[in-house]
């Protein structure tokens, strides 16, 4: 079976990795930056997860990449699929996202892994 590794990582910081798909979550997510109570946490913390997880339309695209992906490692070629999922800082909504993305693929049957480029770095003033 086809692995699936899944990169989150913030626009801020570098490019985006070279991947299958990307994923740009910079202006139609809600960012938990803009909440000075969640600005400093990152996604490994439950109230920022909450934040994304709740924002509409996010469960939506998160099913909607996970069959993206499923479909590529379904293809012919043997190589792993890469998803990148990028926000501003890559703190709060990608690696949210990354996560649940490898978590649901990962449920399905599938070899899925979620790596964070830019969650250990420092908040981004903006």
């Amino acid at each position: 079976m086809t692995a699936i590794k899944v990169i989150s990582f913030g626009y801020l910081h570098n490019t985006p990795p070279a991947a299958h798909i990307t994923l740009d979550l910079r202006t139609h997510f809600r960012d938990p930056h803009i909440s000075p109570d969640l600005r400093h946490m990152t996604a490994d913390d439950t109230p920022v997860q909450a934040a994304v997880l709740t924002t509409p339309g996010i469960t939506d695209l998160i099913d909607a990449t996970a069959r993206a992906a499923a479909a590529y490692a379904a293809g012919p070629r043997a190589e792993t699929v890469v998803v990148a999922a990028g926000c501003a800082g890559g703190r709060h909504r990608a690696p949210t996202m990354a996560r649940a993305v490898a978590e649901l693929l990962t449920a399905a049957g599938h070899t899925a892994t979620a790596t964070h480029r830019d969650l250990h770095r420092p908040v981004v003033a903006r």
